[in-house]
């Protein structure tokens, strides 16, 4: 790996006004363009990604072509809505209610979760509340084994290490629910003849956090080249509310409060941005680990990290392969 000899604190710092004025057309020219659609929907979560890119589409389009889906269930948590809710009435934009509960229960995702749970835990059932997290990977080497969290109706907590065959049925489940969200998107696309709008940043969008077929799936990925600190920038320069801009990063996904970093990527979301910088950028680890606040070694194994997820996001992001190429014929 070659090195930058000169690695600045403020790396990431974009211009924001440039930013979103390149963004804002470039949606244009995708929508309008090159998808012939009318307008955008958004899935809104009341988390900073999806809020970045509700504003950019109804700068973008207008407000009036920019419709805002929420689609709670039962494991949600009740801020998701209330903000999303918020950022539809900021914006002046439509906004859709769909409770996704009755097709993840038709669909068994919460039985086939639970009873994945039960495997090593027995005793867990109504009342009981879960997350599954990953250990701190910056301090230590180690094997990127998850576990478990349960919390009982009485508030007691309980942490299991989890074996493949339950990682794996508690992951296809709960899956269940970002393809739900999408199946949902793409039905008020087909209605109104719009484009569903993608809202990873780079950092989910290279390493891999997202659904295949799920949250993966769009029409177009307006931020996806994006850090995850720009995406905040951007957030600030857009006039995002405060609550929003300050609101840490979660899944939403699982009944116990669960970060980003403890769920997927184990370390602080600015330093992991730093990172995947300094990997994109073939910036020594020597070099980078001072502005990063973390020593050589910490950096090489977040750089193999980094390696080994992207290994999986290949397949995520990979389309639907042919035997035989398939010409289209004009």
């Amino acid at each position: 790996m070659s090195t930058h000899s000169i690695v600045s604190a403020d790396i990431l710092e974009l211009d924001a006004q440039r930013e979103t004025e390149r963004i804002i057309n470039g949606i244009r020219g995708l929508v309008f363009g090159q998808l012939k659609r009318k307008g955008a929907v958004v899935g809104v979560s009341g988390g900073i990604d999806s809020t970045v890119v509700a504003y950019l589409c109804a700068r973008a389009l207008g407000k009036e072509r920019v419709v805002a889906l929420f689609t709670p269930e039962t494991d949600s948590s009740p801020d998701s809505l209330r903000l999303g809710r918020m950022i539809a009435d900021d914006l002046g934009i439509r906004s859709f209610i769909e409770d996704i509960s009755p097709t993840l229960k038709g669909a068994r995702c919460y039985e086939r979760r639970d009873a994945a749970i039960r495997q090593l835990i027995p005793e867990y059932g109504p009342g009981y509340k879960s997350k599954i997290v990953l250990p701190n990977l910056v301090d230590a080497d180690r094997y990127a084994l998850f576990s478990i969290v349960i919390q009982s109706p009485d508030g007691e907590t309980k942490k299991v290490r989890l074996s493949l065959d339950a990682y794996l049925g508690i992951v296809a489940a709960t899956n269940c629910k970002q393809r739900a969200r999408k199946m949902i998107e793409y039905y008020y696309a087909d209605l109104y003849q719009y484009a569903v709008a993608g809202t990873p940043n780079r950092l989910e969008y290279d390493q891999g956090f997202f659904v295949k077929n799920g949250d993966g799936a769009a029409d177009f990925k307006p931020i996806a080249h994006l850090y995850k600190t720009q995406v905040y920038q951007l957030a600030a320069h857009l006039g995002v509310p405060a609550e929003i801009l300050h609101r840490p990063s979660t899944t939403d996904t699982y009944s116990l409060e669960q970060s980003q970093e403890e769920f997927y990527f184990a370390i602080p979301l600015p330093k992991m941005d730093l990172c995947l910088y300094g990997k994109n950028n073939a910036i020594s680890a020597a070099d980078l680990a001072p502005v990063a606040g973390m020593d050589e070694k910490q950096v090489q194994r977040i750089y193999a990290m980094i390696d080994a997820k992207r290994a999986v996001a290949h397949y995520l992001r990979s389309a639907p392969l042919l035997v035989e190429d398939v010409t289209e014929v004009l």
